[in-house]
């Protein structure tokens, strides 16, 4: 492996990093003794793809920190524990049919033939990436040796004494209750899970995923593995153990598939003891880039064309889940440039990013987002996010800071895009200061896409045919969701994007001056090519992306009829 300083010096000479930047991290790594390359991406000076990819060109190879990682189950079966000691070698994850493993050799040949003709599994492709000697030692301690599975923990769990004061040990792996957190919580991230529910009933324990917007019950415990399960969440997301009559929040994190995944944990107390909901906070899908959102082609176009206008506010509106914050992130990764100063306000802060200044709203201590807004405007910003417009104060302050030659952009909850006028008037936002300072608003919501494998094809019928405006002599097929093992027999996998973008021009602008009711400004909209988000809803269900009964279920379709 080359020196750490020679990896920083190619670093500086590709225009990677900056000499400041490396001093800063070759400081930080003398006092942590982590990699260089661990070190650069945690202070943000280089995305963790970056990172890979130098280290990469430096070595040969990927590197990854085994530290609080989570391996994969099916992964460790491939691989004898005797074996792993005798060679170094920790399984990691098994996606696709590759087996990444960390080695502390991944550039020996003759040791990844031999692992080959352990495994014997010739579609197998073996994916090597450089781990530290030590790490994978430790790794191999707690994993090997031990039940993973979450019906062999429970069957250990059956026969066996949970003992308290050990479970609130940071990592006591020989302890089953502390696996069985741990493989729930990387089931459901592998799940694609956007939340996890814990929730007690009064005679056993309830466990849901919340899987493209819809929850899925996937485990009943029996009631006596509760009192562990609540000393183990709490002391990974660093709650008061003795607290139990009041709502608590807090935060933990593990590696999975060597990615680290950020749990947001609430407790709350019910009748049958304290319910626990954990939303999945994954970096690698809350942050992707514009056009990999899944919009249709005239959304994008017109976002991209609200982009361009440098002063205003843009609203984006929607119920809670309906992907606000994950449109809004992408937009400010799209415009996260190094002349620009981005500064948010938001309630709590779900991704850290490079380069943004972050700021969660504290109400408790009078730091709301009225307040907030006034903070952020001394710090010389050019482009700010606003979480969400709950009141006159924050409103007010918000279409200050556009009217001041700021981008705005914060969410909204209404109905529809036309909606959020009306609404804003009745909070008290004056006409006069709306109009000329709208770049533009987005209705949001996400339905589910069909399974590709299992969809299944039909004739459209006389009620589909009469929303969606086809005639009856003209031949339309179009899909329903069926079920298979790929989609766990529900039918949808994924989601997809159901927008309405509203860009706001002089004639609105003039409109909204002169008083003219919501209709009004959304009949001159549809002349100009507006599309409501049930025509952009229908769009996908022709395209044969999603069904009929899916969008029904997110998007009102009897405005069509």
């Amino acid at each position: 492996m080359k020196h750490p300083g020679l990896l920083g010096q190619r670093l500086i000479e590709d225009g990677k990093i900056t000499s400041d930047q490396l001093e800063i991290a070759l400081t930080e790594q003398r006092k942590t003794g982590k990699k260089l390359g661990e070190v650069l991406f945690r202070l943000g000076f280089l995305t963790e793809e970056a990172v890979s990819e130098a280290i990469g060109e430096s070595v040969g190879f990927d590197s990854m920190s085994l530290s609080g990682i989570v391996p994969d189950a099916k992964a460790i079966g491939f691989i004898s524990e005797s074996f792993a000691r005798n060679y170094l070698i920790m399984p990691v994850s098994l996606r696709e049919n590759v087996l990444k493993v960390a080695m502390a050799s991944p550039d020996d040949i003759l040791l990844l033939d031999k692992l080959k003709r352990h495994i014997q599994k010739p579609d197998v492709q073996i994916l090597p990436t450089l781990g530290v000697e030590k790490e994978i030692l430790n790794t191999i301690d707690n994993y090997y040796g031990y039940e993973l599975s979450i019906d062999g923990i429970l069957r250990e769990l059956e026969t066996g004494q949970i003992d308290i004061n050990r479970i609130s040990e940071a990592r006591e792996y020989s302890q089953p209750m502390v696996r069985l957190v741990d493989s729930i919580l990387t089931d459901a991230v592998k799940k694609n899970a956007s939340d996890v529910h814990f929730e007690p009933e009064e005679n056993y324990i309830r466990i849901r995923y919340r899987i493209d917007g819809v929850l899925q019950q996937v485990r009943l415990l029996h009631k006596s593995f509760w009192s562990g399960l609540v000393v183990r969440l709490k002391v990974m997301s660093r709650l008061d153990l003795t607290e139990q009559r009041l709502p608590q929040d807090g935060r933990m994190d593990l590696i999975v598939h060597g990615r680290r995944i950020d749990f947001r944990v609430s407790s709350l107390p019910t009748t049958h003891g304290e319910n626990f909901v954990l939303r999945i906070l994954d970096r690698e899908k809350g942050i992707v880039p514009l056009d990999k959102l899944g919009l249709d082609k005239d959304s994008y176009e017109e976002l991209r064309l609200m982009l361009a206008r440098p002063t205003g506010i843009m609203l984006v509106t929607g119920p809670t889940g309906s992907g606000k914050t994950t449109t809004l992130y992408s937009i400010l990764n799209e415009l996260n440039q190094e002349g620009v100063n981005i500064m948010t306000l938001e309630d709590p802060v779900e991704y850290p990013m490079s380069r943004i200044r972050q700021t969660p709203v504290n109400e408790e201590i009078g730091m709301g987002f009225a307040a907030g807004i006034r903070a952020l405007l001394r710090q010389d910003p050019d482009i700010i996010l606003v979480g969400e417009i709950r009141d006159s104060d924050t409103a007010e302050m918000a279409l200050r800071a556009a009217m001041t030659g700021h981008q705005v952009f914060a969410t909204l909850h209404t109905n529809s895009a036309i909606g959020a006028i009306p609404r804003l008037i009745d909070i008290g936002v004056s006409p006069s200061i709306l109009s000329g300072n709208i770049i533009g608003i987005i209705a949001q919501r996400l339905a589910r896409k069909l399974c590709k494998k299992c969809k299944k094809p039909y004739e459209a019928e006389a009620f589909e045919r009469q929303i969606m405006n086809i005639p009856n002599d003209e031949s339309v097929t179009l899909y329903k969701a069926e079920g298979c093992p790929s989609c766990n027999n529900i039918g949808y996998q994924g989601r997809l994007a159901v927008l309405e973008t509203l860009r706001f021009n002089s004639e609105m602008d003039e409109m909204l001056l002169a008083g003219e009711s919501q209709h009004v400004i959304l009949d001159t909209a549809l002349k100009h090519g507006f599309s409501t988000m049930a025509q952009s809803a229908l769009r996908w269900v022709r395209q044969g992306e999603t069904s009929i009964e899916e969008v029904s279920r997110v998007v009102n379709l009897t405005e069509l009829l």
